[in-house]
């Protein structure tokens, strides 16, 4: 074995304040190996000589050199000296302290991957930054009761039990499949029982579970034309071929030719999204019949119907349905907050078992404490009061933006009378193109959206995406004025 040139000495780092003795001295000695300091097949100094060094009790050194020893980090006995590893543990794992995310990795020639693998794209989530006007599809945050929710939680945990800890069916916590199943027959007239209730971690994972079920690549899905990009980003990556449908002001329209190859059709019947026009009742009718003629299956997305400010909530498409052609889903994300992740999907019966199957393999069942959580916030009627709270303050801002809008922003663009939702649309005038009116409002902090980003063909008319339900009517207002300027900066001099 080599020796430490310096002899017995070992120069290591000050101990930081509030760092035990035993957790620096392993610290130093590892980065010491891991920087040469003390190569491989190098002798560590003895216990007594290190301990005598830097003042510290031997048992202390003994206790860390046991520990690096554990670690794979030295070697000894008692009697023959303790030396550095000529293997290290950071060279099997590849571990360098000088390593960062950007080293460069060497793949293999031949990668395989799946067909699925190289179609799906990201799609990007939520993210933290400062709230402004107009931010849209997200719900006031700050007026969650997040104090309640911990209470409600608090409660749950104290009751766990083996049984909770353990998980449930892979359909979810039968507790909130009822809840669910009660709410959504009472609110949304949706025909279901507790059995077709499948929770799932959200929307996105409905639409993977519905894919993975009838669609095979190369077969093809009807979206609405402007629609959700999310829905067209699942159904892509798991080879499907997307159908763009223009939407009228009664929804979806059905004379396109690829209805009659379809053999699915995504909808949002209540709140189209982003337009926020209601589907007709004929047009609904229209949509149940091809699918019972055609054998194909309309996934229904509520994203957002909870909030309707002028009456009872349109009912759902599900509701009418007698041949078991629908899959229904909905969030709590847009109604309680997006990190909760937990949605339902309601399945017709004899589909049940083969979803129930999907989700056993695919995810296992969503977070059985959360689920609890949820269930019991819903059953100590928590959830209907957020609702009515809710709807009484996103009713506020849209009358705050729509006063704003006719006063500040007449002739640069039109935001129409909605009764429902959490954003609008908002109509260009003179011009102006949503992806022009979208980088002048960015430049005035002013947050909105081109339609042409939820179009899949052509622009049919240029328009805005503006929300309101998690903007307050202070900014809402700043807003309003900022995006005025923004659009006087776009419209065409006058001729003189």
């Amino acid at each position: 074995m080599t020796k430490l040139s310096a002899g017995s000495s070992l120069v290591l780092p000050p101990r930081e304040a509030g760092v035990s003795s035993r957790r620096w001295l392993c610290a130093a000695i590892q980065s010491a190996i891991l920087d040469g300091q003390l190569p491989p097949g190098a002798s560590v100094p003895a216990t007594r000589t290190l301990a005598a060094q830097y003042r510290i009790s031997r048992g202390t050194v003994v206790s860390a050199y046991h520990q690096l020893r554990s670690e794979g980090y030295v070697t000894g006995t008692v009697g023959s000296g303790t030396y550095v590893n000529s293997v290290l543990p950071d060279g099997l794992l590849h571990v360098s302290r000088n390593a960062t995310t950007s080293t460069p990795i060497a793949p293999p020639a031949a990668r395989a991957l799946t067909a699925f693998a190289h179609r799906v794209q990201l799609f990007r989530g939520y993210e933290a930054r400062p709230l402004r006007a107009f931010r849209a599809n997200q719900p006031a945050l700050d007026l969650f009761p997040t104090t309640l929710w911990a209470q409600v939680a608090a409660r749950r945990l104290r009751r766990a039990t083996p049984e909770s800890l353990l998980g449930c069916g892979p359909l979810g916590y039968r507790p909130l499949q009822e809840a669910v199943a009660d709410y959504l027959r009472d609110s949304r007239g949706v025909r279901c029982d507790a059995e077709q209730v499948a929770i799932v971690s959200g929307v996105q994972e409905a639409l993977d579970l519905a894919g993975r079920m009838v669609l095979t690549p190369g077969d093809t899905v009807c979206l609405e034309d402007p629609g959700y990009p999310g829905a067209a980003r699942v159904f892509e990556a798991l080879g499907a071929t997307i159908a763009a449908v223009p939407v009228d002001d009664e929804g979806i329209t059905l004379t396109d030719a690829s209805w009659r190859t379809a053999r699915l059709a995504y909808v949002t019947p209540a709140h189209q999204f982003p337009l926020g026009t209601s589907m007709s009742l004929p047009r609904r009718l229209e949509l149940l019949e091809w699918a019972r003629a055609s054998g194909g299956l309309i996934f229904e997305d509520d994203y957002d119907a909870e909030y309707r400010y002028a009456d009872r909530p349109v009912p759902a498409l599900q509701g009418l349905d007698r041949h078991g052609v629908v899959l229904y889903a909905g969030t709590f994300s847009k109604v309680l907050f997006p990190s909760l992740r937990l949605g339902y999907l309601i399945v017709p019966p004899d589909l049940r078992a083969r979803f129930a199957a999907a989700k056993s393999v695919v995810s296992r069942h969503a977070s059985l404490q959360e689920q609890a959580i949820l269930c019991d916030f819903i059953a100590g009627g928590h959830f209907g009061r957020h609702l009515r709270r809710m709807r009484e303050v996103y009713a506020e801002r849209l009358a705050v933006l729509l006063e704003a809008s006719r006063e500040r922003l007449g002739g640069l663009i039109d935001v129409p009378d909605i009764e429902a939702g959490l954003q609008t649309v908002g109509w260009l005038r003179g011009g102006i193109t949503g992806e022009a009116a979208t980088s002048a409002a960015l430049a005035r902090g002013v947050e909105i959206t081109a339609l042409s980003r939820f179009t899949r063909g052509l622009v049919r008319r240029e328009g805005v995406q503006l929300g309101f339900a998690a903007v307050d009517p202070i900014e809402l207002r700043r807003g309003v004025m900022e995006l005025g300027r923004a659009l006087e900066g776009l419209r065409p001099p006058t001729s003189p």
